[in-house]
């Protein structure tokens, strides 16, 4: 198991392909919407609160319907 990896770690590469591969990594651990989420600011979730349907008041109606 150490042979693998410290052959890995002998290996030279650019700082490019450094760069390259540590970003892939932390795409792969924390997600590219969250990635997206943290550089814009902004949520990716797509559903916004609508003030009327079903749900949007006690009764489920609109409460413009007197």
């Amino acid at each position: 198991m150490n042979a693998p990896l410290s052959s890995l770690m002998e290996k030279e590469v650019s700082r490019g392909e450094f760069l390259s591969v540590l970003g892939l990594a932390v795409v792969s651990v924390f997600g590219f919407s969250t990635i997206l989420r943290l550089l814009t600011g902004k949520s990716l979730d797509t559903h916004s609160l609508t003030s009327s349907g079903y749900g949007s008041s006690a009764y489920g109606g609109s409460n413009d319907s007197r």
